[in-house]
This record gives C-alpha cells, structure tokens and sequence, in this order.
C-alpha cells in the first residue's frame, strides 16, 4: 500500500512537470506541505521525491527545499509527446499615457498609510451601496471641485462604468428603449447588447444630439456624453443641456449622464453637468476614475435620484459592492487629502501648455 502510494504521488508530479504546471527551477512544496495535501506520511513524500531525484527531474538544496531541474522547452515533451504543455501567456505592458502622468509614489504612500491606520477595518465586509467613507468623499469633492450637490447615501459605487450603466438600466427599466447619441462610446453599444436592451441611435450635431431628433417618441431613456463626447468630441451646450432636460421633464423621462472625460475641461471651469441643472430627479449622474486617475482603477460612482433609490435598494440590497474594500479606502484618503485635485491640476496644467 504504502508503494502504491509514492509511486502514485512520484506519478502525478512527474506529469505536473513534464506538462508545465512546475515550470523550471521551480520551487516544490514542503514535504509536510505535501504530505498534508495528499493526506500521506511524510516519509511517502520523501521515498517520491528520491525518484524523481534519481530520474533527474528534480534537484534538493540544502534547508532551501527541492527544485524543478532546468530543462530546455521541449525537451521533456520530445520524450513524453502524449502529454500537452501550458504555453505561459507573455506579459502585456500597455504605455498608456495617461498611467505615465499618474504619481505612483504618492499613490503608493497613501496606501501605506491606510493599510497601517484602517487595518482591521480592511477586513470587514463593504456595505452595498459602498464604504461611507468613499462615498463621503466623493460627495464633498463633487461640490468641492464640480459646485454639485449630491447627498453621499445617494450615491453608489461601483466597477467601473460598464456595471454602473447596468444597474442605471436595471433600476429604470430593462424594457425601455434608450437613446443613444450617434457616434458614441463603443462599449455602451456592447454593455446594452450585452444585457439585450434596446437602443435607437440618435444624429448628433455641432452642440449634441440634434432637435429632430430629440422629437422622436420611440424611446423612453438618453444615455448622453455632454462633455467632450467620444469619438465626437463635441461638447454640448448649455441651450441643448436644457432641451435634453425638457425632453425627460415632460413625460417624466430618464437621463443616464455619462460623465467620463469631464475633470480636464480646458478652459476654465467645468461646464454644468444635466445633473446640476436638472430641478428634477430625471438624471442618474455616471463617472470613473479611469481616465482621471488610471484605466486598472476599476472603480465609478452613480449618484441615484431620490425617485429611484427604493428600486435601486430592492434590487441591490442582497449583493455586494464588487470594489475591493483596501481600494475604496485608498481612494477615499487620496481624494479627502487633497491629493486627487493637485493630480487634476498638474494634467490640466500639462495639457494646457501642451505638453
């Protein structure tokens, strides 16, 4: 029994090597970590590792553990051909020009540093909606920065603006059928071909979606861009701002405000968002931190209108917010510093010089 053991344990490691999963100079586990794994006697795992030793696929150092001898690729396979190998994807660097702008020191600091004062907080579980302390954040840099007034348990984060148009579409309707401006950002059309919605592309114009269009009455949701629309590039104006906020004001309608781009206006101040403008609960305001900070920060917030957030909580209150908790906290120390608006400042700065 305790040969068919080894041999069995010796078997499968010979396999994991030969095909890749212990690539080589790889380090193995411990003997004990081994034994507790396969549920043997150490000294099982001892008798499979001397045969693999013997045979040259593996080699023991001194209180350091037992490695994976270095072979050349292929060369096990050659021998053993019925067996596939992994092939290692390679590691894709993306020079994203924005992530060359982004201060990782200062960023890695305020890690650092929330990791040494909230660590037993970065275990307990992220409320729903998100951490209050993000959200609080979020809230007073908006009227900080944007002159806008959003209540922090009106506002939600999320991973990222592809989630957050879902939940938008979920807690309005998923069969309405929303306008969309016409060219837009690809991935609206993916996200809502994606959850099969309906969407009727609407002409844009020198200011933003042209007014014939906004006449239609095949849709019931206008899923808009006002700053910098992508690939566009138009800005809508504060004229066209309000005829899209009249357009949901008459027949109680839904604006979804895609706000992506907005914290480098050029020049002066930001434009008012349709958020800002509305009297009305007819706006759910959407923004990330991808292109603000960096694309690998899935994070984004939508601030709800008071109309909606009993659909919203109905909904979502069961699941869990999907940003790492440490993440929110980072976030939420850098933006309350003061550090994320001398970051918007320096780019601003850069872009405006032309840099």
């Amino acid at each position: 029994m305790e040969k068919l053991k080894y041999y069995k344990l010796y078997d499968k490691l010979k396999s994991e090597i030969i095909s890749g999963v212990y690539t080589s100079k790889a380090k193995l586990p411990s003997k004990r970590t081994l034994a507790d794994l396969w549920g043997v006697s150490i000294i099982t795992v001892e008798k499979a590792y001397a045969m693999l030793e013997e045979e040259g696929y593996i080699f023991s150092a001194q209180r350091k553990g037992y490695f994976v001898c270095d072979f050349e690729k292929g060369s096990l396979l050659a021998k053993n051909n019925n067996i596939k190998s992994i092939e290692l994807l390679k590691e894709n660097k993306n020079n994203d020009s924005m992530g060359r702008d982004f201060e990782y020191s200062l960023w890695l600091k305020t890690v650092r540093k929330v990791l040494n004062d909230r660590s037993e907080e970065l275990f307990i579980k992220s409320p729903y909606m998100g951490c209050e302390v993000l959200r609080n954040a979020i809230s007073l840099y908006l009227l900080r920065y944007r002159k806008m007034f959003a209540e922090p348990s009106n506002i939600v984060i999320g991973s990222g603006a592809e989630q957050l148009y879902e939940i938008a579409i979920q807690i309005i309707g998923r069969e309405k059928t929303v306008g969309i401006e016409n060219p837009c950002y690809q991935k609206i059309k993916t996200v809502y071909d994606g959850q099969n919605i309906r969407y009727l592309p609407l002409k844009m114009g020198k200011d933003g979606i042209e007014q014939a269009e906004l006449r239609r009455n095949d849709f019931d949701i206008l899923h808009v861009t006002p700053f910098h629309s992508f690939p566009s590039g138009v800005s809508t104006s504060l004229t066209k701002r309000y005829k899209y906020l009249k357009w949901a004001e008459d027949k109680e309608r839904f604006i979804i405000e895609d706000d992506y781009d907005s914290e480098f206006f050029l020049p002066g101040h930001p434009i008012e968002t349709l958020y800002s403008l509305s009297h009305t609960d007819s706006v759910i305001y959407i923004n990330t931190f991808s292109k603000s900070l960096s694309p690998s920060l899935r994070m984004g917030y939508m601030i709800i209108p008071d109309c909606l957030m009993e659909e919203y909580k109905k909904n979502y209150s069961e699941l869990s917010c999907s940003v790492p908790v440490l993440d929110q906290y980072v976030l939420a120390d850098f933006i309350s510093s003061g550090n994320f608006e001398r970051h918007l400042n320096r780019i601003r700065r850069k872009l405006k010089n032309g840099n």
